[in-house]
């Protein structure tokens, strides 16, 4: 994949956006651009509202029972709730990675081209050539080359959250959603996969939520301050970090609740 030139600021629209688990309202009117090509870090305390935010993106929470969404949500131009879009297809667009890394039961090369193989793509040149690629783009190919068609679960925790990235831009999709990924690694794991956001936004629009807030200063060119099932803030992260516009997100980033 070639990284554009330019960059939509209004890729992914957030249109006064509101959710309910049943009775329950998890979202206020959310009202927020994501940018093209960048990263967009989703911040605040346990219960805001943020991974209920994320997996709308991809419409995730379809699968529970009992909700309902007032707004809109579009992914250039157009709305993920038009009758003529396909839940299907728009995972396949939506890419998404896991708090706890998820490797299948199968051999490095069978988790990297499973999406492929669901799809009925069975050519092995394709598949030879898609696995080198997802797992080059994942930051993992010259650890595992020589040994691809062994069992996932020999790779370390941190190889098998890169394992499971690749697994999800195997498609090649034009988002990825991560779900604080590295909150079961190690420090040393932890920036491997922070370098890997960096580099990986050349390639897709990523959205990610953090309870850490070095994390998001270090990996995101935009951050959203959620409480309470609002969004508090959104704006450039240094502008976040350095000179928040409003008070409460000054004390969450000073610490002064969580």
């Amino acid at each position: 994949m070639i990284a554009p030139t330019t960059t939509r600021p209004d890729f992914i629209e957030v249109d006064h956006f509101s959710f309910h688990y049943g009775q329950k309202q998890a979202i206020f009117d959310i009202d927020m651009a994501i940018p093209e090509h960048q990263v967009t870090a989703l911040i605040g305390p346990s219960g805001c509202g943020k991974s209920t935010l994320l997996r709308n993106l991809n419409r995730m929470n379809d699968l529970i029972d009992g909700v309902r969404h007032e707004g809109d949500i579009r992914i250039g131009g157009t709305s993920l709730y038009d009758p003529s879009v396909e839940v299907i297809s728009l995972r396949k667009r939506v890419g998404m990675v896991f708090q706890k890394y998820n490797p299948f039961a199968k051999s490095i090369y069978e988790n990297v081209i499973f999406s492929l193989r669901v799809a009925g793509r069975s050519k092995k040149s394709e598949l030879d050539a898609t696995v080198e690629w997802a797992l080059k783009s994942a930051a993992l190919w010259d650890e595992v080359k020589d040994r691809l068609h062994d069992s996932a679960f020999g790779l370390s925790g941190g190889q098998q959250q890169r394992l499971c990235i690749a697994r999800a831009i195997a498609n090649q999709p034009e988002i990825l959603l991560m779900d604080e990924p590295c909150a079961a690694l190690d420090p040393l794991a932890t920036l491997k996969i922070e370098e890997l956001i960096i580099t990986l936004k050349q390639q897709f629009t990523i959205v990610i939520v953090t309870h850490n807030m070095e994390q998001a200063t270090r990996c995101s060119d935009r951050t959203a301050f959620l409480y309470m099932g609002k969004l508090v803030e959104y704006g450039e992260t240094l502008q976040i970090f350095e000179r928040p516009a409003v008070a409460e997100t000054e004390a969450y980033i000073s610490g002064l609740f969580s």
